[in-house]
């Protein structure tokens, strides 16, 4: 089965895809999108949804997960990553895909095993999930790779994938 993460974003959307077949994952592609923070809103949207649409026809996806908007204290930073969420969906519903959606907080627990963990240990245990090494990516594709084993952990109907580490 072949997953498409997305952390979507509008200055930076992080997407990455992955195969998983029974127990073991692989990474198949992974990067960024960066539309420039300078452009009008649209423009920037255009870029993503162009963006993915390529990923998505180039990698052939059988489903997509994408990471849910986070709040916080900014209420106009997340109706705009609303907007980035919403091409995204687009992106993935019109390739006919099904969409699942995770929380950060969730998407830490299935890849660290904490909620509140840091972008570093997300992306630590991403490399080692998919025996990376020490393969430099942007955080933003690695968080993306983490929504996409987050729901491959979910299907599979395992808890953590932190339990596959442990057994090494």
């Amino acid at each position: 089965m072949i997953i498409l993460g997305i952390d979507p974003g509008s200055v930076i959307t992080g997407y990455g895809v992955i195969e998983a077949r029974g127990r073991q994952c692989r990474l198949l592609d992974h990067g960024v999108l960066r539309p420039g923070s300078r452009k009008a809103l649209e423009d920037r949207l255009k870029v993503i949804y162009d963006g993915l649409c390529e990923v998505i026809d180039r990698s052939r996806p059988e489903l997509v997960a994408v990471e849910t908007a986070f709040g916080g204290r900014y209420p106009k930073a997340a109706l705009v990553l609303g907007h980035a969420r919403g091409v995204a969906l687009l992106a993935a519903a019109n390739r006919r895909l099904q969409v699942w959606e995770y929380a950060p907080r969730e998407v830490k627990m299935a890849t660290v095993g904490a909620g509140g963990a840091s972008k570093q240990q997300v992306q630590y245990m991403v490399r080692a999930m998919l025996e990376l090494g020490s393969e430099t990516m942007p955080e933003d594709a690695s968080d993306a790779l983490a929504v996409a084993l987050c729901h491959y952990h979910r299907i599979s109907g395992r808890i953590k994938a932190v339990d596959r580490i442990r057994r090494r």
